[in-house]
């Protein structure tokens, strides 16, 4: 071949090799692309969710919503990981009552404590919502804030769940995280809104949920102050001063988040009121209910659950409201968060 054809097709090769390699890579990018909420089943709430996730963040959107206006707020027992056979706080309050029941004969003069030790923490939960409440206070006042976040953190690290045999950090529902890693993804400010104790999510919150505790609003008890040494603490006192449940669910938001969310994700009736706070005649807006319907991966109640999470009329709301609710069992491929790449149900 002459100098002068070699010099013609070497051009020629040289951007055939590119071409084919421009078609390699646009082919393994559309291979390895991970489609959103995987494991979500192709359902229409599924469908619902990517859809407002679409229509709010995409500029020239009819319902476009600047950045600063995306909040987005969940219940965490129920909604993020389980509430069965006990909220999660609830069995780590039993667990402290047990270990420090030894301390405290006074105790014995207390009926819910006396309930709590003698297996029957659902009954106590049900008699009102700060039941609960009160005894993390009586097991932890006069402790430092830091004090009572390593006693969680021990707690966790150690403590396995009564069913599944696992970790409580690693039962949040992988559905659900993936929501929120869509909504992180596409500029939304998700905080958990819980009628359980803001202390004890705001250890934990970080790592299980990428969640940081600055938006982690709960149920507190009171709080104060002091110089002990020389060094400034905030020692848990015995008082509650606010139960982050029900009607108080918008409240705690208005107080701590300044701004109606757009997005609301709970499991029960008791965030019926931050699911009304959050759609009714405030547009746009998205609200959702995870039905528990799944008895063979986690479990399956409503009307009559045998602990919390009680769900009726927010679940004759839902239709009415325009509120998508999840079916457990349905919608979702898997339950647990995914270990070692594996899930777990």
């Amino acid at each position: 071949m002459r100098s002068e054809e070699r010099s013609i097709v070497r051009p020629r090769m040289m951007s055939l090799v590119l071409a084919l390699l421009v078609v390699g890579v646009v082919f393994l990018a559309q291979a390895t692309a991970v489609e959103p909420l995987p494991s979500w089943n192709d359902s229409s709430a599924r469908t619902a969710i990517l859809e407002f996730v679409e229509r709010t963040t995409t500029p020239g959107s009819p319902s476009f919503l600047e950045p600063a206006a995306r909040i987005a707020v969940f219940d965490n027992d129920g909604t993020l990981w389980p509430e069965t056979p006990l909220p999660f706080q609830a069995q780590f309050v039993v667990d402290e009552l047990k270990r420090l029941e030894g301390d405290h004969p006074e105790w014995k003069e207390n009926p819910a404590i006396t309930a709590a030790l003698a297996g029957d923490v659902t009954g106590v939960l049900r008699s009102g919502p700060g039941q609960g409440m009160m005894l993390l206070e009586a097991t932890h006042a006069g402790m430092t804030v830091d004090e009572f976040n390593d006693r969680v953190r021990r707690w966790l690290d150690t403590a396995r769940h009564p069913v599944w045999k696992r970790p409580y950090s690693d039962l949040a529902y992988q559905p659900m995280l993936e929501v929120l890693d869509l909504l992180r993804a596409h500029g939304f400010t998700p905080f958990i809104v819980s009628g359980g104790g803001a202390d004890f999510m705001r250890v934990w919150a970080e790592e299980v949920y990428g969640i940081p505790p600055n938006q982690v609003i709960g149920s507190y008890g009171e709080v104060s102050y002091e110089l002990r040494d020389d060094k400034p603490v905030l020692v848990k006192e015995g008082g509650i001063e606010m139960i982050d449940d029900r009607e108080g669910k918008p409240v705690g938001i208005h107080r701590f988040i300044g701004r109606r969310p757009v997005a609301c994700f709970g499991n029960s009736d008791g965030d019926q009121a931050m699911l009304e706070w959050t759609t009714i005649e405030h547009e746009p807006s998205f609200g959702l209910i995870v039905h528990h319907t799944d008895a063979v991966r986690e479990s399956a109640y409503d009307a009559d659950p045998k602990g919390t999470g009680k769900l009726v009329t927010a679940l004759e709301a839902a239709p009415r409201r325009g509120w998508v609710v999840v079916d457990m069992a349905r919608d979702w491929k898997v339950v647990f968060k995914l270990v070692d790449g594996a899930p777990q149900r």
